[in-house]
């Protein structure tokens, strides 16, 4: 924690929070209109099992909590600013929870802070929505601490690796990724194993048929969405043995560490990674020490930010297992480019057919920056924090309207304890006519 000596830097003066009004814009990459490849084109997925929820992920909820945002103000003035999911719940842990180990705190006592933030919420939390506010909390810090210094987060964190920044695409078309020079692509698989052995052909088919649309050569990932179980795992590897398939990502609950042992074991030549839902050190621990993935993706904007990300990856370095961030724009642009072990960065086509390059947060930023040709050059990262300026047409509701009670105070005393207290108060007044009866 930081002396007295050095409190003439900026405290944290206050923490907002606002949800993003309508779809298409900010942390929630699900959050989109009708239609879009990502929610409504077959795609296997834990719910899957059920035939009524496999037309639309939206069925099932995936867009559910919504994007919003957290703006941490320094007593300088000075703002950081950073969006991921959650919605009005994600809101109501800043103000009710997270808040009181914020105000008045050093911005760059980082690793302190999380730690409060991480223990202080672990019996509830640990894993999930918690973890991702404390990750969009965090990310706000760490643009706030860039901008007070007026330096690039990468900057703070390492510096530069390499001069730019290259990229694979996730959408539903590799031959449109090929065309806008992407230099892999991976497709999401389209059918579970509850589909039998006639969803196995499908698949086998549906991935033969974009193998042979990009050729042999151009890389070729599969995304699984933690759908499948080892059996079929290890069934559809060998099926498509002849494809070249690059990777196997996500086939199993994020839970079945057991179950990356067995189908590594089984097709120790193929590459198989995970993480994209593994929200802490601890989780990635047991990923890393087994040694039976090729590559981890944790995702900052649901891991716990950047303050947690920068410890998975030191452990990840230390078994020389390359770390690929899952999406998350920018903030995982700043990661990779600062880290020896990110070869690449994904990106998630944000255009509702996958055939264009959209800025991941919508129209939430002004100057988001975006792959061209496929990569990135680090220069366009050279602005304070994350370098994003906030659209003031961006769609954005104060949590004070959407809460009770309102964040700007804390809540009251729980209605038991107010009851007590009124009772309390009948007695005293009692008490105190009592006297003065015997003293009249």
């Amino acid at each position: 924690m930081a002396s007295s000596s050095a409190r003439s830097f900026p405290s944290i003066k206050a923490i907002r929070t606002f949800v993003v009004d309508g779809v298409g814009s900010g942390g929630d990459y699900h959050n989109v209109k009708g239609g879009h490849w990502l929610i409504d084109t077959p795609i296997s997925t834990p719910m899957s099992r059920w035939e009524n929820y496999r037309a639309s992920r939206t069925s099932w909820g995936i867009n559910v909590l919504g994007s919003f945002c957290v703006e941490v103000e320094g007593s300088d003035g000075t703002v950081g600013f950073a969006t991921g999911f959650g919605g009005p719940p994600a809101c109501w842990l800043v103000h009710q929870h997270f808040e009181r180990f914020l105000i008045g705190a050093d911005p760059r006592d980082t690793n302190h802070l999380f730690e409060q933030m991480y223990r202080g919420s672990m019996f509830y939390g640990r894993k999930g929505l918690p973890v991702a506010v404390i990750s969009v909390i965090d990310l706000a810090i760490w643009d706030l601490l860039g901008k007070i210094r007026g330096e690039p987060v990468y900057k703070m964190i390492g510096g530069a690796t390499r001069e730019r920044l290259d990229f694979y695409c996730t959408g539903p078309e590799p031959t449109a990724a090929k065309a806008m020079g992407f230099w892999g692509a991976k497709v999401p698989l389209p059918y579970c194993p509850e589909e039998g052995h006639k969803g196995l052909q499908k698949n086998v088919e549906f991935l033969k048929k974009h193998r042979e649309s990009v050729g042999p050569d151009f890389p070729l990932m599969v995304d699984c969405y933690m759908s499948l179980n080892v059996p079929y795992t290890i069934q559809i590897a060998a099926a498509c043995k002849d494809l070249n398939i690059n990777w196997w990502e996500e086939c199993l609950s994020p839970d079945d560490t057991d179950g990356f042992a067995q189908i590594k074991q089984a097709h120790p030549q193929l590459k198989f990674t995970t993480g994209e839902h593994e929200y802490s050190r601890y989780g990635f621990r047991k990923l890393i020490e087994g040694r039976n993935l090729d590559i981890i993706q944790p995702d900052v904007m649901w891991l716990g930010g950047m303050t947690e990300l920068l410890k998975v990856a030191a452990m990840a370095a230390a078994y020389d297992i390359p770390v690929v961030p899952h999406a998350s724009g920018p903030y995982s642009y700043h990661f990779v480019v600062s880290q020896t072990n990110c070869p690449f960065q994904e990106y998630l086509a944000n255009s509702p057919d996958g055939k264009s390059v959209l800025p991941v947060f919508g129209d939430l930023f002004l100057d988001e920056p975006i792959p061209v040709k496929g990569y990135l050059d680090v220069s366009q990262l050279d602005k304070p924090g994350f370098g994003l300026t906030l659209n003031p047409a961006a769609r954005l509701i104060p949590a004070q309207y959407l809460l009770t009670p309102n964040p700007e105070r804390p809540l009251g005393q729980p209605a038991v304890e107010q009851k007590k207290s009124a009772d309390q108060g009948i007695v005293n007044g009692v008490v105190e006519e009592i006297k003065n009866l015997s003293t009249s």
